[in-house]
């Protein structure tokens, strides 16, 4: 089995249902709770700069519309990523990958990293996400784990940094996984916690692959989790299920 040194609890874009998703003030809110690693996701602005946002959209997160992948980081950072979840974000903004990493730093915190590219950009956000990261984390104890749903964005970001880990992302887990994630020299899959038992959990683990499960809220679920083999759990509630949760348990 490959060696592992990620954290068994990660906080879901930061702080998970208690913070704006994406934004530093997130991250403050995960490191506040105990936790010991986050997840978030990297895409880029008009001008190849990479920065936290989820959706190809900035609709959903922030005071402005339209697509984010048009617009220049200037203009994405002139937008209040904060209030639409509470006025106590006002003005949070969608930091950059740089920004981020200084965050970390300063609250001892691994990462892993969701290459998450927005249509049509898959290649370019895989290389220059990894090749950012590779440079911030170049000389952290525990390096940042890269995923994505993205086959295309994932290899490339092998070719441009092939020492930083890399877990490839499922909805559903397909019958070529193996394939997939052999070819990309993957240390760890990723996938929705609810199309995972068993059965599936042992051939995963039988590969030597490490397992991540998302997005899990329900303590008894991972648990359950955690007895199969999985090795990481992600989680919005990050006020019930702890970074010391499974210890606890």
């Amino acid at each position: 089995m490959r060696t592992w040194p990620y954290p068994a609890i990660v906080a879901h874009r930061g702080g998970g249902k208690l913070a704006p998703e994406n934004t530093l003030e997130a991250i403050d809110v995960g490191a506040r709770f105990g936790h010991k690693m986050i997840e978030f996701d990297a895409k880029l602005s008009a001008d190849d700069i990479v920065f936290l946002l989820h959706d190809d959209a900035v609709d959903r997160t922030s005071n402005g519309r339209g697509a984010a992948k048009a617009m220049t980081y200037a203009q994405l950072r002139a937008l209040d990523a904060g209030t639409w979840f509470g006025a106590e974000f006002a003005n949070a903004r969608m930091p950059t990958l740089a920004q981020v990493h200084e965050r970390c730093v300063k609250h001892g915190l691994a990462v892993n990293i969701e290459i998450k590219p927005s249509q049509g950009r898959d290649v370019e956000t895989g290389v220059l996400v990894a090749r950012e990261a590779a440079h911030l984390w170049a000389d952290a104890e525990v390096a940042p784990l890269m995923s994505s749903f993205s086959y295309a964005a994932l290899e490339a970001a092998r070719d441009v940094a092939p020492n930083l880990p890399r877990g490839m992302l499922y909805e559903r887990v397909p019958v070529n996984w193996r394939a997939q994630t052999s070819a990309l020299s993957c240390v760890s899959l990723h996938a929705n916690h609810r199309t995972l038992d068993e059965a599936l959990v042992a051939q995963i683990k039988d590969a030597g692959l490490r397992i991540l499960a998302y997005t899990v809220n329900d303590p008894a679920r991972a648990r359950l989790l955690a007895q199969w083999g999985v090795d990481a759990i992600c989680t919005d509630r990050i006020d019930i299920i702890g970074a010391d949760f499974l210890e606890a348990s």
